[in-house]
């Protein structure tokens, strides 16, 4: 049987999960700045 403190106690975050949500974050205001300008020309 697991216990649950036990286990959390032993619980590191992965680095490299990290990492990719740094990255995620990053392209994705990236895209929403690209997706803003394609609808201002698009406007204008």
């Amino acid at each position: 049987m697991l216990i649950f403190e036990d286990e959390l106690a032993k619980f590191q975050p992965s680095t490299e999960i990290e990492q990719a949500e740094d990255l995620i974050r990053t392209d994705t205001t990236d895209l929403t700045d690209l997706l803003m300008e394609l609808l201002k020309e698009k406007e204008a």
